[in-house]
């Protein structure tokens, strides 16, 4: 496992950092701490969770993720050996305020993630999503203000399209306020549209990448090869289902997916271990977001650190993504 420096800040990350969506809906506690186990003993001491999380788990269920890595991290005692975030900006409750980036929001939301989480600090607080209603400087004197007290370490953003995180970036040179240190874009080899804004910005800014789906949602798995929905998987799950469908669940996606297993299977290789490798070999790439709804999935990933490709297979990867249609992307709320 490599640990590599995040941008241009002083934190250093482990190149795969664990994702927490499914601990709570898809991963019961007892499970959701097998994997956990499995990430840090593997040496990935990057976590990443979020407020609304568990994914699919309704308004009900929201907080429970962050409980459940609250209390894993409790026992296991390793708080200041590892790099933990979080995320605000959904809806929390019913109320008017309950959601968004505004500072009355984004103050009772980090309180409470601090509480649900059992720490003081985070090191990373990313904003989840945009928030049209709320001006970002706003936002970001909050942030400022969260980092001067010595709650938050880092500020960064997620499903930012490239010019709103330029405009937040000239917004906090203006103001003298804190900058977005990190992004959290959708990144694989079946999506690739952030090699033309996003990334370029990044590495020009010296912003640091932690980027999700690096699997597409578990279509370069090849699970769904024979096109069978499972249940509990991220495609049936409630208010995320259909999300996921409208973004891989499609006739050139399996197509350009049985294509790369076609390829890679006769070499010996694992479809998930190129696809991921592919993103972690990637540049202007820090670290890979990865989860997994059991144990031994996560335990599979990690063989994905030692592949070393072949020029024509990093060709089949260029085959497979000119062969998809080029659309936008459709949705980014709660990943």
């Amino acid at each position: 496992m490599q640990i590599r420096r995040f941008g241009n800040t002083g934190l250093k990350v482990s190149e795969l950092c664990l994702g927490t969506m499914t601990f709570g809906n898809q991963a019961d506690q007892q499970t959701s701490f097998k994997i956990m186990d499995v990430a840090w003993e593997g040496g990935i001491q990057f976590f990443d969770t979020a407020n609304v999380y568990p994914l699919g788990g309704g308004l009900e269920r929201v907080g429970q993720t962050e409980e459940i890595v609250g209390r894993w991290i409790r026992e296991r005692g390793i708080r200041e050996d590892m790099v933990l975030v979080s995320k605000a900006r959904g809806k929390m409750g019913p109320g008017a305020n309950d959601e968004g980036l505004g500072k009355k929001h984004l103050w009772k939301a980090l309180e409470d993630t601090l509480t649900r989480l059992q720490t003081d600090y985070l090191d990373l607080y990313l904003m989840h999503w945009p928030d049209a209603e709320t001006p970002i400087e706003e936002t970001l004197e909050t942030l400022t203000e969260m980092v001067g007290r010595g709650l938050v370490r880092y500020i960064g953003c997620s499903n930012y399209p490239a010019w709103q995180l330029a405009a937040s970036l000239l917004s906090s040179e203006r103001n003298g306020l804190k900058k977005f240190q990190v992004v959290q874009p959708r990144y694989n080899a079946l999506f690739r549209m952030i090699e033309e804004d996003i990334l370029p910005l990044c590495q020009l800014e010296g912003i640091g990448t932690m980027v999700y789906n690096p699997l597409a949602g578990g279509m370069l798995t090849g699970r769904y090869r024979e096109r069978a929905l499972e249940g509990g998987s991220r495609f049936t799950l409630e208010n995320s289902g259909e999300l996921y469908k409208k973004r891989y669940w499609n006739d050139a996606v399996f197509e350009a997916v049985e294509t790369l297993s076609n390829f890679f299977e006769p070499r010996g290789k694992s479809l998930t271990h190129a696809a991921l490798a592919w993103v972690l070999q990637k540049q202007g790439v820090s670290s890979a977001i990865i989860g997994a709804s059991k144990p031994e999935q996560l335990t599979d990933s990690l063989q994905a650190l030692d592949l070393i490709f072949e020029p024509e297979e990093l060709e089949a990867f260029e085959g497979a993504w000119f062969s998809l249609p080029r659309e936008r992307d459709l949705g980014v709320a709660r990943r």
